[in-house]
């Protein structure tokens, strides 16, 4: 049985919610805020988190970057906005998918579950070495030469992609396939979003390597031997 939170402050969408992913299988803890939320994340063992993003007090995108301190459980927001500024703002804050209202209940039921299955997919003690550089598949940790940097799920399920294939190079359709489960139909601002975030990361964790190389036209590709910057 999947754990899931919903926050949301309006009481009809979050009954909806509630009562669609209950019939589902799912065991459903809701708050009405972003400090209950909090609360909620802290005490219990979660799977995933539905967040409403304008909601009073604190809104989404706030809530996101507190339970990021806590937590790298996967976030998928809900927002009456759905312009790619909006989009790139939810993932900039440590998201994992973004979808518009008004929504289908089957998609986000179908996106819940195919975010907590790939998290859980790669859960297994194997660590990925290159040089210094270690991607740790079960602690989901990326440590430099013993330091170790906080990734998002999103962005760790992306490195931890291209790392485990590495020198193969996979375009946008294909990253958004294996690692979002679903079809490229929001454009490619949101796989750019993401990736340019883990590569920001891996420099300032891997001071003077490039592990991740852009190839022009076809996608991007993981370097196991880094190239150094020009």
């Amino acid at each position: 049985m999947y754990r899931v939170l919903l926050v949301d402050d309006d009481p009809h969408i979050q009954f909806t919610n509630e009562t669609f992913l209950k019939k589902h299988g799912y065991q459903v803890f809701c708050a009405e805020n972003g400090a209950a939320a909090l609360a909620v994340a802290r005490t219990a063992a979660l799977d995933a988190v539905v967040l409403d993003v304008d909601m009073p007090d604190m809104d989404g995108i706030s809530v996101c970057r507190r339970l990021r301190e806590i937590s790298g459980v996967p976030v998928i927001f809900l927002s009456a906005y759905a312009c790619t500024d909006d989009r790139i703002r939810g993932l900039m804050a440590g998201g994992d998918d973004y979808l518009a209202k008004p929504y289908s209940l089957v998609e986000l039921e179908l996106r819940l579950r195919l975010r907590i299955q790939r998290r859980r997919n790669i859960e297994t003690k194997e660590v990925l070495r290159f040089a210094q550089l270690e991607i740790d598949l079960g602690l989901r940790e990326v440590r430099y030469a013993g330091v170790s940097a906080r990734f998002t799920t999103l962005e760790f399920d992306l490195l931890a992609f291209l790392a485990q294939n590495p020198g193969q190079v996979f375009s946008y359709e294909q990253l958004y396939d294996r690692v979002w489960n679903s079809p490229m139909n929001q454009g490619i601002h949101n796989l750019q979003v993401a990736m340019a975030r883990v590569r920001q990361k891996l420099d300032q964790l891997c001071p003077g390597f490039h592990y991740i190389e852009t190839v022009r036209r076809k996608g991007y590709r993981f370097l196991p031997q880094p190239g150094e910057p020009s």
